[in-house]
Parts: C-alpha cells; sequence; structure tokens
C-alpha cells in the first residue's frame, strides 16, 4: 500500500534522503540573483513603495495569512512585475505530486503560485504566515521545484513571509538534485525599498528561465 505524506510534512532531511538533495555552498553556483540589474522605472518605484506601506498597516491586523500576504505583497509585486501578461501564465494552487523512489511514499501538496511560459517552471511562489521564518517553508518549496518536468535546465523559486524574500536555485544533473539560497531581502530593511531588489531579481530569473531549452 502507497503511503501519502503531504508536502508541509517533509524536512531538509527527508529531501536529502529520499531524493540525494544535496546544498551547494559554493556561492557562484547561484550568482545569478546577483545585480546589478536595468533600474526600475519611477512609476514602478512608486508603486512598489505604496506595497511595501500597505504591509506595514496590515501588520497592526494579525495574524497575517497566506491569503493576505499574497493580496497585499505578491499579488501587486506581480502586477508591476508584468507576470500576468504573456508569455507568463499564473495558476493558483494546483495539486502536485512527488513519487519517491523508495519504500512507497507518495508525497503531495498545494503551490500558492506558479509562473509558467507555456510548460516551462519559471518561478513558484510559496507565501507563508507572516510570523513564520522563510526557513519553514524551503523543503515545501523544493519539493514542488523537484516534479518539474525539464531535468537539466535550472529552477528558480522564491519563499516570502510578505516580510521576508528569499531565491532559490535547483539544479537536477546526475541523480543528484543540487540547490542554494540566497540572502534574505526584508521590507524592514532599512534604507532602500528591498522590493526594488526583489522585482528586479524576479526579472532576471524569469527571463533567464524563459531563455532556457525546454526538455
Amino acid at each position: 500500500m502507497v503511503q501519502t505524506l503531504p508536502a508541509k510534512a517533509l524536512t531538509l532531511k527527508d529531501l536529502r534522503e529520499q531524493f540525494g538533495l544535496q546544498w551547494v555552498q559554493d556561492p557562484t553556483f547561484f550568482s545569478e540573483w546577483h545585480g546589478p540589474f536595468p533600474e526600475l522605472t519611477s512609476a514602478e518605484r512608486s508603486l512598489l513603495d505604496q506595497t511595501r506601506a500597505g504591509f506595514f498597516d496590515l501588520l497592526d491586523y494579525p495574524p497575517l495569512l497566506e491569503d493576505v500576504v499574497r493580496m497585499s505583497v505578491l499579488d501587486p509585486l506581480l502586477f508591476v512585475g508584468g507576470f500576468f501578461l504573456a508569455p507568463f501564465q499564473v495558476r493558483s494552487e494546483p495539486t502536485v505530486t512527488l513519487q519517491a523512489e523508495a519504500d512507497g511514499l507518495l508525497f503531495q501538496g498545494k503551490i500558492d503560485a506558479l509562473i509558467l511560459k507555456e510548460q516551462l517552471w519559471v518561478l513558484i511562489i510559496e507565501a507563508k504566515r507572516a510570523t513564520f521564518s522563510t526557513e519553514a517553508g524551503l523543503p515545501q518549496l523544493l519539493t514542488y521545484m523537484l516534479v518539474a518536468p525539464q531535468t537539466s535546465t535550472p529552477l528558480y523559486g522564491v519563499i516570502t513571509t510578505g516580510n521576508e524574500f528569499v531565491f532559490v536555485k535547483l539544479l537536477r544533473q546526475a541523480q543528484q538534485p543540487c540547490y542554494r539560497i540566497s540572502k534574505g531581502l526584508r521590507l524592514r530593511d532599512p534604507g532602500v525599498n528591498p522590493l526594488y531588489e526583489v522585482l528586479q531579481i524576479f526579472r532576471h530569473l524569469s527571463q533567464l528561465a524563459i531563455a532556457s531549452p525546454q526538455h
């Protein structure tokens, strides 16, 4: 009898033991999230400033759940970035299943938002409660990324609590998938609005994914 487990129940240890997933410490493995990137327009910066301010206002009314995080932060970010327009497609919460190679295990879960170029997975967005650490969502996000149809091109994802964004790169090769994450970009960080850099990274990674050959 096949046992079914929710994707959110998995740990990094589970993924390492079941699928050989390895964390890469070499920073050059995921250099794509570093700038410099093209500058944003003044209109884009203004909209992102409003998004940041709106999120801070919502913090006065906890708990800030996934749907609220998505409406207040992710949806405006995707809109400003043009991800609701072709060649992208945003599909909300499709169920995915991951088949382990040993012990007859099936892992199932849902993706909060998936940006597609035809059948190419460009970005995976996993929105968690704002009070959670992004580390809590990493095993779940990696589980979803492991079921992507292509096997040799890089996959990119992002985990967000609304306040913090962390980008992820996964590469499946030679039966041993490898991943690395970026530093966290937090809306409460002082100085320039961190959403500027978040949008720039989003755009850059999506263009890289679109340019990659489909397998």
